[in-house]
């Protein structure tokens, strides 16, 4: 788990950020619960609700918003499904007071068992609310914390259905 300044633009940085984590569960169980993004507030405590998420779940092409709250500010952040190919993986982007994409793929290990992995390439705007956001992070350990804590959030809900 390495986070690192990959690539310089620009508009700022954009830092890379990467998690595994094997969990006691079949790729489609694994699937079924991280490919929800509705789930997002059991995870991360920065999300505090999503909104537009079709009915029958996600496919290429389809928009929702995810709000999210820094200190006392909410912020409105906009995602797109780049790449949709259940129970194997995915690609959001985000844009808003983050521009990111969020990559994740779930491996089959053997009966009962998978790989989860995500990925966020990511930059924070710049201006108070970007400024806000990213001290935000800061303050509880970085953004490769904060993708662990979620994972490790998303084990223990997952391996607790299955």
């Amino acid at each position: 788990m390495v986070a690192r300044v990959v690539e310089r633009d620009g508009g700022g940085s954009v830092t890379t950020v990467a998690v595994e984590i094997e969990i006691d569960a079949s790729q489609e169980e694994v699937w079924a619960v991280v490919s929800d993004p509705r789930n997002l507030p059991h995870w991360d405590k920065h999300i505090v609700e999503v909104v537009g998420v079709p009915p029958g779940g996600l496919a290429q092409g389809t928009k929702y918003i995810t709000v999210m709250k820094f200190m006392a500010v909410r912020a409105r952040v906009a995602a797109e499904v780049l790449r949709w190919d259940p129970p194997h993986a995915s690609s959001i982007r985000l844009s808003g007071v983050l521009d990111a994409t969020v990559t994740t793929t779930v491996e089959a290990l053997g009966d009962r068992r998978s790989r989860l992995r995500h990925q966020v390439d990511y930059r924070f705007r710049g201006g108070p609310l970007g400024k806000v956001a990213a001290r935000s992070t800061a303050l509880v350990g970085g953004a490769q914390f904060a993708l662990r804590r979620g994972a490790l959030a998303q084990k223990r809900e997952i391996e607790a259905l299955a």
